[in-house]
């Protein structure tokens, strides 16, 4: 269990609170009883609680990067207090025992180690794919919900520009947002989510210049939402056989949630390992979907592509879903599914291990930096011209220098070729000042990880530094 460690078993615990509750327990010397299993693969024991009677923990790491979690407390949260407690007891040093593992622990090892090997039993090539089947008349009822809950939002757009932008009053406002709320019923959460976006940005405390350009850009989109939506459903409902749509984000748009046994169906998980090094990260509120996002940027060491991670933890459950941190390791992931997308595809992954990154990692990410920033900005505004595309791709660029000017930071390409470096207001975190604290070396022939945003003021793109990649370590601006 050498991968059994202090801060691998952060990893796992779903907040700091969490973390912190599982440390006391080790501090409060909470656990009377400290057993392992003679192999070492299953830890044990027995942890004082609020009633009577001890609750019985344990935690199963034959699987590397996979451990199994047994508790017999109430908790809804997973893994408890306990089981992290018991983790951090075996990490600090404390004595356990050998003992022979009880026996309900052991029936549900077995039972799941036969659905493991059921699992890795061979597949026949010649056998057809077995798809799930479909029920037509669920999915057209949903569709004629979904058109049905489309016109209602078309309605309420066109109710806001025509009694006028500028003199939406607080009333007005909170009469639109109460009708978003309707829209819940209609199976479009996304559509939903970008209603309830642009209400908000009438409530943002911000000069009216700008609150009515970011309202102009959210209104193009969502008559482009709407529209490509109602063309796309009524598809599906003239022909319920219609295949989703697996290479745009129009299904995430309108608001589907993917699922991995879906994503797998349509081609779109690598099965064989992936290796990830994390170049950044970022949690953050998104007042619209009422979540907690914890959003991580990946380089992909098979293919030099970045990825996006995101891990979306509403409100009112947050403290049952894992927060997520920071990632200082390579994580190899045994399988990666990989959501349609464009530039920067979202993927995720259920089991994966973890080990130090190297020289040879740091290498591979630097060559598959773009070194000619025409193609870059080129490709960026191909992407941002269309109304449902990210509009803040993350590219990673290879850099001559970094220079500054009298009044900002400038990026050179080999040929003199210059992107302005800015702090972009998305991301509410400044970074570019942290250039000046950088040693020259980082700011000469290094690799950068960039967003980029259309500064519609000056009406260029800029992009705000996230990261700088050198031979052997990763400077994160942004984590």
């Amino acid at each position: 269990m050498n991968y059994l460690t202090e801060s691998y078993v952060d990893s796992l615990a779903l907040n700091s609170s969490a973390i912190k509750n599982g440390k006391d327990l080790v501090k409060k010397n909470s656990f009377p009883l400290l057993c392992q299993s003679e192999d070492g693969t299953i830890i044990f024991g027995e942890c004082k609680g609020s009633g009577k009677d001890p609750y019985r923990c344990s935690v199963d790491v034959a699987k590397e990067g996979n451990p199994v979690f047994r508790c017999s407390c109430p908790s809804r949260q997973f893994p408890c207090k306990h089981n992290l407690g018991l983790m951090y007891a075996y990490t600090s040093g404390k004595t356990f025992i050998t003992a022979p593992v009880p026996q309900d622990i052991v029936d549900k090892r077995e039972k799941a180690e036969k659905r493991e090997e059921k699992k890795k039993e061979p597949v026949d090539p010649d056998a057809p794919v077995v798809k799930r089947k479909t029920n037509k008349s669920a999915l057209m009822k949903k569709i004629a919900a979904q058109l049905e809950g489309i016109s209602i939002a078309e309605k309420l757009i066109l109710q806001l520009v025509q009694s006028g932008l500028g003199g939406l009053d607080k009333k007005a406002l909170q009469t639109a947002e109460e009708q978003a709320k309707q829209l819940g019923n209609y199976y479009i959460p996304g559509i939903q989510t970008a209603l309830r976006d642009l209400t908000l940005q009438f409530r943002a405390e911000e000069d009216r210049e700008t609150v009515y350009t970011n309202v102009i850009e959210q209104l193009t989109t969502l008559q482009a939402l709407i529209k490509k939506s109602r063309e796309y459903l009524n598809s599906r409902l003239e022909n319920p056989d219609h295949p989703m749509d697996t290479e745009s984000t129009l299904e995430e748009w309108i608001g589907h949630a993917w699922q991995i046994a879906e994503l797998r169906e349509y081609g779109r998980v690598r099965s064989e390992s992936s290796e990830l090094l994390q170049l950044s990260f970022r949690s953050y509120t998104d007042q619209a979907r009422g979540e907690f996002i914890d959003e991580g940027y990946w380089s992909d060491l098979q293919n030099g592509q970045l990825h996006i991670t995101r891990t979306y933890r509403p409100f009112r459950a947050a403290k049952y879903i894992r927060e997520e941190d920071s990632v200082f390791q390579v994580v190899e992931a045994k399988e990666l599914a990989q959501y349609p997308g464009e530039l920067n595809t979202r993927v995720r992954w259920e089991e994966a291990t973890f080990r130090e990154a190297d020289s040879l990692d740091f290498q591979k990410i630097r060559a598959s930096a773009h070194k000619s920033f025409p193609e870059v900005i080129k490709q960026v505004k191909n992407q941002i011209k269309n109304p449902l595309s990210d509009k803040r791709p993350v590219v990673l660029l290879q850099f001559a220098e970094i220079k500054k000017t009298e009044t900002a930071y400038i990026l050179l390409d080999e040929q003199g070729k210059q992107i302005p470096l800015a702090d972009i207001p998305y991301l509410s975190e400044p970074t570019t000042h942290l250039l000046s604290m950088l040693n020259k070396t980082f700011l000469q022939n290094q690799a950068i990880m960039v967003m980029f945003e259309h500064n519609w003021k000056h009406n260029r793109l800029e992009a705000q530094p996230l990261s700088i990649v050198t031979t052997n370590e990763v400077v994160r601006l942004l984590y």
